[in-house]
């Protein structure tokens, strides 16, 4: 993995483990030599990311869409600050930028941004390691709940399971290196995908 695109909150949270671990895996990612691929904020988890990985001399690419440069704060210290027109150009760019995807704890957006990119890692348009920080079980409830939709036929098992969850960032990032993607569906042909 050479880049990882980080989908997060711009809200700090109410527990201090999440910004604690945010931190501590902006740090992780800059000694391992990944590039950060974020959503360019100063605040929130965003910014912690961002500061663990600049405070130890990683390569931070913040991607922002003009309406909420503003609005959350962007990060003047970035290696890269992109502004895109809109936020499907700035999904688009995270995922051309990286070869990893990984979420920590957040709200709406963190889970559009997140599941968009889960969709097209099942439809077979990218090969890339889909990953949730699990601080303090944050995301518990979403993984029963995605494992009530594998029970009920709506999501395969497989697919479920590449899903790669974990508490501890060193174990989480290494299983992301040693992924194996899932087969393209043979329900898709190469010209589709």
């Amino acid at each position: 993995m050479t880049g990882v695109v980080v989908f997060c909150g711009s809200s700090e949270g109410n527990e201090r483990e999440f910004l604690k671990d945010a931190y501590v895996l902006g740090k992780t990612l800059a000694e391992q030599k990944i590039d950060l691929i974020y959503g360019g904020a100063k605040i929130g988890v965003m910014g912690k990311v961002a500061e663990g990985a600049l405070e130890h001399g990683g390569k931070v690419i913040g991607i922002i869409p003009e309406f909420l440069k503003l609005k959350e704060v962007f990060h003047k210290g970035l290696s890269e600050l992109i502004v895109t027109p809109n936020m499907h150009e700035r999904k688009l760019l995270m995922h051309e930028k990286s070869d990893g995807i990984l979420m920590l704890p957040g709200g709406f957006g963190t889970l559009e941004e997140f599941f968009e990119m889960l969709t097209w890692s099942q439809l077979g348009l990218h090969p890339y390691p889909i990953a949730i920080l699990n601080t303090n079980g944050f995301y518990n409830e979403l993984l029963t709940m995605l494992q009530k939709m594998v029970d009920k036929g709506f999501v395969r098992k497989e697919n479920y399971h590449a899903i790669i969850v974990d508490q501890n960032i060193d174990r989480l990032l290494e299983k992301m290196k040693n992924y194996v993607p899932l087969p393209v569906p043979k329900w898709m042909s190469k010209e589709q995908v």
